[in-house]
């Protein structure tokens, strides 16, 4: 499956908020900074993700974006289907008399059972474990 870098800048935008305490705005420079996102096209990114129902904003000095839904409620399938579309992995059409076209309806298949079933918050659950597990020795 290819993944815009508008998809992954909003995956990565999505995963950002999720890891963030929840109920607490957070700065569009925080998270452009954090993942590495053009600001202005981080804008673009979170407005559209507000209109999906994503992320919703606060305006003011402590104003910013969170999530809409709980981390556990939004999947990486959903958001890769708003930014993308629904596209099949292998981006061709399926065609009746094409020999491979069940193979490729099983790697759709396989690669949405994938995405549907991991939520932001698995992710961040995932992201803290590995980083936790990862302590520098400096002794030499």
């Amino acid at each position: 499956m290819n993944i815009s870098v508008k998809g992954d800048y909003a995956l990565h935008a999505i995963f950002d908020l999720s890891v963030q305490k929840q109920g607490e705005p957070v700065k569009i420079a925080e998270i452009a900074r954090r993942q590495k996102i053009p600001q202005k096209f981080l804008e673009l990114i979170l407005a559209g993700l507000k209109q999906a129902g994503f992320v919703e904003s606060r305006r003011g000095a402590e104003g910013g974006y969170l999530l809409a839904r709980p981390p556990e409620a939004i999947t990486v399938g959903e958001v890769v289907r708003f930014v993308e579309g629904d596209k099949t992995a292998h981006g061709r059409k399926h065609e009746p008399d094409d020999p491979l076209a069940e193979t490729w309806e099983r790697v759709d298949r396989a690669i949405s059972d994938v995405i549907d079933r991991t939520s932001f918050a698995e992710l961040g659950r995932n992201w803290r474990d590995r980083k936790s597990r990862y302590v520098p020795n400096w002794e030499i």
